[in-house]
């Protein structure tokens, strides 16, 4: 009876620390002190405008839109591409993908230009399934080239292309259900990954992450770095000429860092949550807001670097903060579930 008794008391003391662990780790007592580094220029109406990104050759913004009511989601969304022509000062988003009919839930998005056109890839989630959308994109004419899949798009999240024919993808969880997702996701354990596709052949380059999020690449130092939000983490990787990764260190962040987007200067922006068991329960439907935070990580070397927090808010504004695209003085911040997305002007 008293070895019984010992081993039950251990038992809930493990799930005590377990519990303070998650609270702590996923900055549930973190106060929001707001701070914004100029002025809301916009809003502009569009929903769940999750990942987006600049060209600054031919000045536009092109966005991945969903129409999400909880996620993940329990049946198939509304979602769409749209473009923002840069050049006009009115913000109007175009819809691209209006003519393509298959169930479409864009997530991450990339894109890379060989000569007058664009690759698009997407990162699409159905009800059936994962899959990565291929478009050609010629000025505002979108084509969709192809669907492809494969065993190891266990959960894909976000991707970055080098060329056409060779790009990177996370997957942000290693399980998909059951207890062992659920630890996953609530214990921060580290089974997320980082694929690398070229020569039709998918090979796993990066492990032992938690919640691969965020994925960009920066050619003219030969870096990549991947988005942890569990562990409030950017991770720094070298490439090698095959693909392979070296791991350099992380960047703690202060808050759960989204996507990630590189400026002219390769400094690195992200929409990030700062409180993700608030921003899961929003996600789920059980709260009305969740705070949003735009940071910026000046990355110099190992070792070498800072992190600014260039908007903070409640959530009472935008929720769910999870991409951040700088264009000159602008920053256009987009969101997970919201109805609208923001034009920050510094």
């Amino acid at each position: 009876m008293k070895k019984l008794k010992k081993l039950l008391g251990f038992v809930i003391l493990l799930l005590i620390l377990f519990v303070v662990y998650t609270f702590i780790s996923t900055g549930f007592f973190r106060s929001i002190t707001p701070k914004l580094e100029g002025q809301i220029l916009q809003e502009i109406q569009l929903p769940g405008a999750e990942d987006m990104l600049v060209s600054r050759v031919d000045s536009f913004l092109l966005i991945s839109s969903t129409n999400r009511k909880v996620y993940p989601p329990t049946e198939e969304e509304k979602g769409g591409l749209y473009l923002i022509d840069l050049k006009r000062d009115d913000f109007t988003p175009i819809h691209l993908s209006a003519n393509f009919t298959k169930p479409f839930a864009p997530h991450g998005i990339s894109m890379v230009k060989t000569d007058s056109t664009y690759t698009v890839m997407a990162i699409n989630h159905t009800i059936k399934g994962h899959s990565i959308e291929v478009f050609e994109l010629y000025q505002q004419t979108l084509t969709h080239i192809k669907t492809v899949q494969h065993s190891s798009m266990i959960q894909p999240n976000d991707l970055v292309l080098l060329s056409p024919t060779e790009f990177y993808f996370t997957n942000d969880h290693g399980y998909t259900e059951g207890i062992m997702r659920l630890i996953e996701e609530y214990g921060g354990f580290s089974f997320s990954n980082v694929v690398h596709y070229k020569n039709d052949t998918y090979t796993e380059v990066a492990t032992d992450i938690a919640y691969a999020n965020g994925i960009n690449y920066d050619p003219a130092r030969k870096l990549l770095f991947v988005a942890s939000p569990r562990k409030f983490l950017v991770k720094a990787y070298s490439r090698n000429e095959d693909g392979s990764l070296d791991f350099i260190e992380d960047i703690s962040c202060g808050a759960g860092p989204d996507n990630l987007e590189l400026d002219e200067d390769g400094a690195i922006w992200s929409g990030a949550h700062p409180n993700l068991l608030r921003f899961a329960a929003y996600a789920k439907g059980d709260k009305e807001t969740s705070p949003s935070e735009i940071i910026k990580i000046n990355y110099k070397s190992k070792g070498d670097y800072s992190v600014e927090r260039i908007y903070v808010e409640t959530g009472e504004k935008m929720s769910g903060s999870s991409v951040a695209a700088p264009w000159g003085n602008l920053v256009f911040v987009g969101n997970v579930m919201d109805d609208g997305f923001l034009v920050l002007r510094r």
